[in-house]
């Protein structure tokens, strides 16, 4: 095993010793872990002709009712329809719920689809895997999300890393299961880099990003001089016979820690107070805010968990009665805070130009039943929800697919996690036919055979 330490030496099992620069827990918070160094080269690939797109996956985590929300049945009986009623919007084909006024002014720039389904178990975290990654996890084999695909394809553009997770990766679920926030069988190496952290406190910063204290205090004269000692101490490992251990991870993990457009870009003070109001001072706001800037600063795929967890907090998850969340608290708590920020994000990258460089695609696990439960709220239903999209070359105020009169099941237009996975894939221009290196060398398809992108949305 490789160990590193502070002190600035590194050792491997054989003894032999190098200067080096990184703690194991520094990389690790990055996303590199040690057993897929050696790896990381081999297992990287080149581009298939991806375009310069990025992507903002909002993971509804908790699952919203989409019978509440976007797909309204307003002529169905009280039971099923509920007590919201639809409201008109700025696109002749959609409507949406009273509780998102904000979402009516930007219809326009929103398309639905109404028919997605996945045949995994109704619990999240099977649909946090499907939803994230275009596959149930089978066999012990861990399929990568689809950030992880983009950054294993398409490799960085800056010093920020391709694909970051906000404000953090996902709680448990209930299941047990793995997530899909990781990069599965592509390694460690092409995990998230996680936030670990509320953009919304006013004492936010990203500590990952500094130097390891035993750097600053034993390395380091200053650090304003780090880029300095960093370019000199690097050539002068690279130069050293065991070089060859390590991968280009190694440089990109100290490249992040020492970079300042990278801090600048974590850097939510940069932004104006009616800015950041816009969005909203909560965590989901923030996090809304600070994709974008991740965008700008060059980050290829940003996920933000609109919730950590279904436990402990008000979310999506609306079973009625506690420890989960009431209809009124979606209401009153969830909805306004989700309007404010998603239509702030749409609205913030249209007025810059970059809505149609990014796709901001609105997921999750599954959703509600048509029912309403004796509790007065919905239980979990992945026979039938609704997945959103806007900008990444997506005409917006189109309605994809249909579900029955009480949105039950698709009516029309069915469509799977695995034809979600292929149209984000094909928003960023890669090549459904490519093939990753899976498990045990075998190739292992980009999307499985039968999947294609939601063309009807471009």
């Amino acid at each position: 095993m490789l160990k590193l330490t502070g002190d600035g030496q590194a050792s491997t099992c054989d003894g032999t010793t190098r200067r080096d620069f990184l703690q194991v827990g520094a990389l690790g918070a990055l996303g590199f872990g040690l057993p897929h160094w050696f790896a990381a080269k081999s297992a990287g690939a080149v581009r298939p002709g991806a375009g310069d797109r990025s992507c903002i996956m909002i993971f509804n985590l908790g699952a919203p009712s989409n019978i509440d929300l976007w797909d309204m049945k307003p002529d169905a009986p009280a039971e099923i329809r509920g007590p919201f009623k639809p409201i008109a919007t700025r696109s002749t084909a959609l409507q949406f719920s009273e509780i998102l006024p904000r979402h009516a002014q930007i219809a326009d720039k929103i398309s639905l689809v109404r028919s997605v389904h996945h045949g995994g178990a109704a619990v999240h975290d099977a649909g946090w895997q499907m939803m994230q990654t275009g596959r149930l996890f089978a066999g012990g084999v861990n399929t990568p999300h689809i950030g992880s695909v983009v950054g294993y394809l398409e490799g960085r553009k800056t010093d920020l890393p391709p694909f970051v997770v906000l404000p953090e990766l996902m709680g448990r679920g209930g299941g047990n299961l793995p997530n899909g926030q990781a990069g599965g069988f592509l390694g460690k190496a092409h995990d998230p880099f996680s936030l670990n952290a509320d953009p919304s406190k006013p004492d936010f910063r990203v500590p990952d990003l500094l130097p390891p204290k035993e750097i600053g205090s034993v390395r380091l004269d200053r650090r304003r001089k780090i880029r300095e000692l960093v370019d000199d101490a690097v050539s002068t490992f690279e130069s050293s016979e065991n070089a060859a251990l390590l991968d280009g991870n190694f440089q990109s993990a100290f490249r992040l820690m020492t970079s300042t457009g990278a801090r600048e870009a974590f850097d939510l003070s940069k932004e104006s107070t009616a800015t950041r109001e816009r969005y909203g001072m909560t965590r989901f706001g923030q996090s809304c805010l600070l994709a974008r800037r991740l965008i700008e600063g060059g980050v290829r795929f940003v996920t933000i968990n609109a919730f950590l967890t279904v436990f402990d907090e008000i979310t999506w998850d609306i079973h009625g009665s506690k420890p989960f969340t009431s209809i009124e608290g979606m209401r009153d708590i969830v909805c306004p805070m989700y309007d404010q920020s998603y239509t702030a994000l749409i609205e913030d990258l249209d007025q810059r130009g970059m809505l149609d460089s990014t796709l901001v695609c609105n997921l999750a696990e599954f959703g509600r039943t048509p029912r309403v439960n004796p509790a007065g709220g919905r239980d979990h239903w992945p026979l039938c929800y609704t997945a959103g999209f806007a900008g990444g070359g997506v005409q917006g105020g189109r309605v994809v697919g249909a579900s029955d009169p009480i949105g039950a099941v698709p009516a029309d237009r069915p469509v799977e996690p695995a034809d979600i996975a292929a149209t984000i894939f094909h928003s960023l221009g890669l090549d459904l036919e490519t093939k990753l290196p899976g498990p045990a060398g075998r190739p292992f398809p980009l999307v499985d055979f039968g999947h294609r992108e939601i063309r009807e949305l471009f």
